[in-house]
């Protein structure tokens, strides 16, 4: 009788424990779903108000107190648009490598630290060695380009080991099954592996995108104006972009209590375009994880 009463004992100290972890887990997930609907209720709040065409469409006037965005959308999505361009080839292909051509050894586990420690080095750091190198040493100036250059620098190490991990996550039998009805490696992973890997290397590609399109200290070095109303005619010209145009208005603008609800427009647009980017990218690995499945 007394070992049945300890196992019941047991058994009901370890429900006890599992549900207690449940609640907890549960707590801190819906804790981090209310702090995130808490930071979009507060932008929206107090940006919507100042959402309309002609700020969506005009440049800013009157010392940037009134007038539009529009400059500042477009230097955003190219500053954007150009580092993918940049990282996402070399990040991918960089994995590849790593994972289905290089050898274990002491080289390529010191390429993936170096990887890992590239990843955390603060964001004003890669702006210091942008406007360095991209605009000083190869003589680009401020411009579209070099900040593009710098912004895909940052994020080529997120890309390079989520391609990696994304592969590796692919069972070896795949590999080994192509290659033994006479495809080669090249043909395998072309048409055998990378197709499976693409949605969870997708889910990198949209965390990077995340990260460069909020940053502002990289492209404050390398790409960015204070006030410029024309849009830019070549990848050589200087834009106004949304993180540097919202830390200006908020910290050092003419009138700060007169653009503050600019400000909080300027957030909300680009929450807004992040939000749009990522739902485009999710768009796409839905589409091949559909295609997977079939």
């Amino acid at each position: 009788m007394a070992p049945q009463l300890m196992q019941e004992s047991v058994g009901s100290r370890k429900r006890l424990t599992q549900k207690i972890a449940f609640i907890l887990f549960r707590f801190f997930s819906l804790s981090i779903v209310a702090i995130l609907f808490a930071i979009l209720f507060f932008i929206i709040k107090n940006g919507i108000g100042v959402i309309n065409w002609d700020f969506l469409s005009k440049a800013p006037q009157e010392g940037m107190t009134s007038g539009g965005i529009f400059p500042a959308i477009v230097g955003t999505l190219c500053l954007v648009i150009g580092s993918c361009l940049f990282s996402f080839p070399i990040g991918i292909m960089s994995g590849i490598y790593m994972n289905e051509y290089a050898k274990n050894g002491k080289l390529i586990s010191f390429i993936r630290i170096m990887t890992n420690n590239l990843s955390g080095v603060p964001s004003v750091v890669f702006g210091l060695f942008g406007m360095s190198l991209f605009v000083n040493f190869l003589g680009f100036g401020d411009s579209i380009i070099a900040g593009s250059l710098t912004l895909g620098l940052m994020s080529l190490p997120l890309v390079i080991r989520t391609t990696e991990e994304a592969l590796k996550s692919i069972d070896n039998s795949f590999r080994e099954g192509s290659l033994a009805l006479g495809a080669t490696q090249l043909e395998t992973i072309r048409k055998v592996i990378l197709p499976m890997a693409l949605p969870n290397i997708i889910t990198g590609l949209i965390l990077s995108i995340g990260r460069v399109s909020g940053e502002t200290a990289p492209i404050l070095f390398t790409a960015v104006a204070y006030f410029l109303p024309q849009l830019p005619t070549s990848i050589f010209d200087q834009v106004m972009a949304l993180p540097y145009h919202l830390y200006v208005i908020s910290t050092s603008g003419t009138d700060i209590e007169a653009s503050r609800g600019m400000a909080y427009g300027t957030a909300l647009v680009l929450i807004f375009i992040v939000l749009i980017l990522n739902l485009i990218a999710n768009m796409i690995r839905k589409h091949f994880t559909d295609k997977n499945k079939i």
